[in-house]
Order: structure tokens, then sequence, then C-alpha cells
């Protein structure tokens, strides 16, 4: 028995406990409690998952498709450790190994999946050693931490080739992720959507239009948002790989659906990005080896919580909490709203702290003249650059009413609303706004 490392999980445990109930997240401090107390916590509880760990990056989707393919392996009757709140820096992954380790000190668990920030993949995976590692997509994000996207994509092929026996599990449809997963070396297998689902209506910044193996302007057959598509290079001959995960009949509306290797998906989510999250997640559990005849099960009673297209329901008012904390993020987020033809109100708060980015710039990118709707009833907006998404938003000609104080906006709406809110808020926003609505529903009770 380590005595140390036993002392770090007890102290991890108490850290979190507090924290939770002081109403504060905890995890982080959690993680790196036990660091202190003894550094090699993490490499040890990663050695002692029994089968395999996976790791989940890319800029938009990972906790959706992370928390989906935990649930998935679950459903096949794995025990499986997982940072489920999203918490994905080195600090946040140890809170996931040793808040879920029991008293003696060690791990019960058959599957690791880990969501990990793209930067912090450096200190991630020489410490678990991933067995797969699934990509969703490369877009920009925050400049002022990430700094332009060629340096993440520098990062992550660095880890990637730093596990050689890693399996990676690549969205083909997104142009660098897709040369990422080639020019590693590693074996990989690709997931994707071969076919045009819909009409692109978006003037979004597409940033894979160059070739990343010889510089030369790639040619788009078709996109389906962003840059993600069906692509090829004219002078080099790079080209979407062939999808070995291959959605078709892809349906977009109240619910989503689509057929893969001859079998129906079927899920109650809005929001055609969600196609991608279920197919990775699909085929993360197909690569694994299972069947998948558990799959569809799981998406009826998997709940896409921590501000996922998250439901409530406080005094008649449905509302929608999701993340939007970068152009492509926000885009779909505007696409899944707009898919809703009734009377509706919008939040949208937005925050400056660091883990944010300190640089919204990116606001101008977004394609915000979309909400110029006649099915919109109000846009209220609310967090600490309020003043800056309201000018946004002027440049578009759309009113909007400013709230600085986030729980005052949503109470105002629930009280004269239309009865159908959305609530867009980008990353710090989004704890602290779930934790209002989950105040606000405890208070009918």
């Amino acid at each position: 028995m380590n005595i140390r490392r036993t002392a770090a999980v007890w102290a991890a445990k108490l850290a979190g406990f507090i924290c939770k109930k002081l109403g504060r997240q905890g995890v982080t401090w959690a993680g790196k409690i036990a660091l202190k107390i003894y550094p090699p916590v993490l490499e040890e509880l990663a050695s002692e998952v029994r089968e395999k760990i996976f790791v989940v990056c890319g800029t938009n989707g990972k906790t959706t498709t992370n928390n989906m393919l935990c649930a998935a392996l679950e459903a096949e009757g794995k025990k499986v450790i997982c940072n489920h709140t999203g918490s994905n820096m080195l600090n946040g992954v140890v809170a996931a190994f040793v808040l879920g380790a029991k008293l003696n000190g060690h791990i019960d668990a058959d599957y690791a999946c880990i969501e990990a920030d793209e930067a912090s993949t450096r200190y991630i995976f020489p410490a678990i050693r991933p067995d797969y590692m699934v990509m969703t997509n490369l877009f920009r994000d925050q400049l002022d931490r990430y700094g332009e996207i060629d340096i993440t994509m520098n990062i992550l092929e660095k880890m990637i080739r730093s596990v050689p026996k890693m399996k990676v599990i690549v969205n083909g449809d997104d142009a660098l992720s897709a040369y990422l997963a080639m020019d590693s070396g590693n074996e990989f297998i690709s997931y994707g959507i071969s076919r045009p689902v819909m009409k692109n209506e978006t003037n979004e910044i597409r940033e894979g239009r160059f070739c990343k193996r010889c510089g030369a302007k790639l040619q788009y057959s078709f996109y389906h948002y962003s840059q993600l598509g069906d692509y090829k290079c004219p002078e080099c001959g790079f080209t979407r790989p062939k999808l070995d995960f291959d959605a078709d009949d892809v349906k977009v509306g109240d619910q989503l659906s689509f057929r893969v290797e001859d079998r129906h998906i079927v899920a109650n989510y809005r929001g055609f990005y969600n196609v991608y999250n279920i197919l990775a997640a699909y085929a993360g559990v197909r690569t694994a080896g299972f069947s998948g005849e558990h799959f569809n099960d799981m998406l009826r009673k998997f709940n896409p919580e921590n501000g996922r297209m998250e439901q409530f329901r406080i005094k008649g008012t449905g509302i929608v909490l999701n993340l939007a904390k970068n152009p492509a993020g926000f885009n779909q987020n505007i696409s899944a709203v707009m898919q809703d033809k009734s009377p509706k109100d919008i939040i949208i708060a937005i925050n400056d702290n660091a883990q944010d980015g300190t640089d919204i710039s990116w606001l101008w990118d977004v394609d915000f003249d979309r909400l110029s709707d006649k099915s919109i009833s109000s846009i209220t907006v609310s967090g600490i650059r309020c003043q800056d998404m309201r000018l946004r938003l002027k440049y578009v000609d759309i009113p909007s009413v400013l709230e600085a104080d986030v729980e005052k906006a949503i109470r105002m709406r629930i009280e004269d609303g239309v009865g159908n809110l959305y609530v867009l808020v980008n990353y710090t926003a989004l704890f602290s706004t779930r934790n209002i609505l989950k105040k606000l529903e405890g208070e009918q009770k």
C-alpha cells in the first residue's frame, strides 16, 4: 500500500466534497492537491486501467463525445473512469482518476475516457499513454491562449508521434485533423459524412482552405459547415480519406437520425454538429471491438448535461443551455436555434476571463445576422462583455436588451418571455449559469 498515493486520493476527495458543499466545481482543486502530495499519482492510477484508455481531443464537441463514449462503454458492461465535467487540463484529468479511485488508493476500471485540452496533451499523454485518440475537429479558438491553429497542430502532431501504438479515430471531413492523422504515421480510422446534407448558408471563416502538405488551395465539392466537407488538393493529391464509418441518410430536425454500417441511429437532440459527436462515439466503440448493439439504447438514456444542449423547465418556460465559445461553435448553435421555428427568446452571455480568452474579436466572425428572424421575440445580452455583444448585434441591425447580471436576465425572460428560451454562453459563464438554472428549478419545489 502506497501511503502517499492513498493520502493524495483522500485529500482530493475531501477537497472535492468541500467545494461541492460550497457550490463550487472543485474538480481542478482536487487534482492540484493530489499532484502536490504525490506527483506520480496520474501515471500510476492510469496504469491500473485493465483494458484501454481513450483520449478525446478537438476544438468543439469534446465533452459531449467523451461522455457519450463513456456511456456507450458502460452500456457494454464496462467500468469507466471519465472526466464528465469537461475539466480537461492536467489537474482536471488527475481529478478524474483520484476521485474515481477507492479509499485504498487504487482504481477499479476497465476503460478510461479522458477529454484532453489540446495544449495540455503535452502533460497528459506522457502520463497515461492512450490506446486510442478521438479527434473531433480543429477550428480557430482563443487566439490569446492557443495562438494560430498551426501551433495547436504542432503540439498535437508531436504528442501523437510520442505514442506510436496509439490508434487515431479522426473526423475525415476535417482536412486539418485528417492531415494530422495521415502525417503522424500512427494507424488511423476515419469517420464522416460523405454526402451533402443541407445547403450551407453561412459565411464562415474556412480554416482548412489550404493543403497542409503542399500549400495549394484545396478544392471542395461541398461544405457541411466551416471547413468540414469533401476536399482534395489539385497539386499533391491530398484528399479526404476513405471513411470507415460513413453516416448516410442523415436527417436533421427535432431529432437526429442517420445510418452507419446498416444500423439506424436515432437521437433526440438538435444541431447538425451532434451527428459528428454521435458518429465519433460510435466509431470509438466499434474500433474498441464492440458490436454497438446497445448504442441506440444508450442514446435514448443519455442526458447531455454540463450545459451541452441541457434542458430545464422553470415556471412553464422551456430552457435550453448551450456552450458557444468560438465562431464555428457559435454558428452551429445558431443553426440549432433556427431549426426551432416556434417563437423564442435568446440570452447571450459573453465573458472574457482567462479560460475564455481575453480576446473577444472572434465575435465578429459569427454570423449573427441569421438571428434577424420573426420567430425571435427578444435577444438579451449579458455577462462581462455584454456591451461588446450588443455592439456586434447593432452592426447587423438587430436590437437587444442589455442586462449584465445573468440571473436577472434569466428571471426577466421567465417572467415576460414567450415560454421558449435559449441561453448561449461562453466557457466561464457556463458553470455559473447552470447553477442559476438549477437553483431556479429548485425554487419551484
